[in-house]
């Protein structure tokens, strides 16, 4: 099967390159197309892989014009009488191309809704909406990360009347976590000392959307309890600003951004990962957490949220409520035993092989049903 995945986030994504790698191992014929208006030359060598500058920055603003120039791009680079399927990576931009392609060549689809999506074009271009909601419909499969965001999109974007229309093409799956992390779990039971210092871990960008400041106001919360708390925070500094607040705070100490060994090893010496985003479309971070047996605070009605119930591998919490953050670390603290050896346990739901399956099902059906 020739499948041709439109992804203009696929040079700056790891994730999507090892989704194509794994896919690949099911004997699907993939090819990648990923339209940016800035171009460079690190898939210069793969054949199937073609990243084009086929728009200019301020296009953006006209979505219909660029979204015009893609499909052209698109038509101009392959024979598209042999691809039976095409796999969308946003709703918005590749969805709209993949739609597009539809109509003009009846080639079905499948489109993935994401966080720019529901945060930036649902959100705020409040005169696409009715596209996005048609691009849902004539797609084949609708995927998304998480039940929570699926929920929300529907909550707040898409009239009752279509419900049980769109229900019926959804399909949740997950990102699949770096073998890696799978490879070098923490197979040995953590324990925790209430008495003794409790190490607290950020592991991501250093920015606003990360929250970093209201997790060291709840670690606060803990320490006027008495806890002896310490908050490790490690990652690329996006935001001179946040950097400079956080960096003042007590019993925090900075890493630079870390090779996965070293970062496994600081996981190591944690107990706790935390990171209370205020959007977060999934977050790997929380699963490679996890393989180390460290239970994780997340985002309620985020990315990562309803991956699992509620206090299997940790607990949701409002972003801006730091009370909340440290009640729901206090309730770690109290189960910790029991969610660290339960993160260890259920990491494998973020297996690759496994991930890629599922998308191979879902590929060979839509592909048979159109034939």
């Amino acid at each position: 099967m020739k499948v041709l995945h439109i992804n203009c986030n696929y040079t700056g994504n790891h994730v999507h390159r090892t989704m194509i790698k794994h896919l690949s191992k099911f004997g699907l014929d993939n090819y990648v197309f990923s339209p940016v208006y800035k171009c460079n030359n690190d898939f210069k060598d793969d054949k199937k892989v073609i990243v084009l500058k086929c728009f200019n920055k301020w296009d953006r603003i006209f979505f219909d014009y660029k979204s015009r120039k893609i499909r052209l791009s698109v038509i101009n680079k392959y024979n598209l009488s042999e691809i039976d399927l095409v796999h969308a990576y946003t709703l918005f931009t590749d969805g709209n191309v993949a739609y597009k392609l539809k109509k003009l060549y009846n080639i079905p689809y499948v489109v993935a809704v994401r966080n720019t999506d529901v945060n930036t074009f649902m959100k705020y271009m409040i005169h696409l909406r009715k596209r996005g909601i048609k691009i849902m419909q004539e797609a084949s499969a609708i995927f998304f990360l998480s039940n929570s965001y699926k929920r929300g999109v529907f909550d707040k974007y898409i009239p009752k009347k279509l419900w049980k229309e769109l229900e019926k093409k959804v399909h949740i799956i997950p990102n699949g976590v770096d073998d890696f992390w799978l490879a070098e779990c923490n197979t040995e039971k953590k324990d925790i000392k209430l008495s003794e210092q409790i190490n607290v871990i950020y592991a991501g960008r250093i920015d606003k959307n990360k929250n970093i400041e209201t997790t060291q106001k709840a670690l606060n919360i803990l320490r006027e309890k008495g806890y002896k708390i310490s908050f490790s925070v490690v990652g690329k500094i996006d935001n001179k600003k946040v950097f400079n607040k956080i960096i003042k705070y007590s019993n925090t100490y900075y890493y630079e951004n870390k090779s996965k060994n070293e970062l496994k090893e600081l996981y190591r010496k944690s107990d706790i990962f935390v990171m209370p985003s205020f959007k977060e479309t999934f977050g790997l971070v929380y699963v490679e957490a996890m393989s180390q047996g460290l239970p994780v605070i997340y985002t309620r009605n985020q990315g990562f949220d309803e991956q699992f119930e509620e206090g299997i591998v940790g607990y949701s919490v409002d972003p801006k409520n730091s009370d909340e953050i440290a009640k729901k670390i206090l309730m770690v603290l109290q189960n910790y035993e029991y969610l660290s050896n339960n993160c260890i346990k259920m990491v494998k739901k973020f297996k690759w092989q496994t991930i890629g399956g599922k998308y191979n099902e879902i590929y060979a059906r839509i592909a048979h049903k159109n034939y």
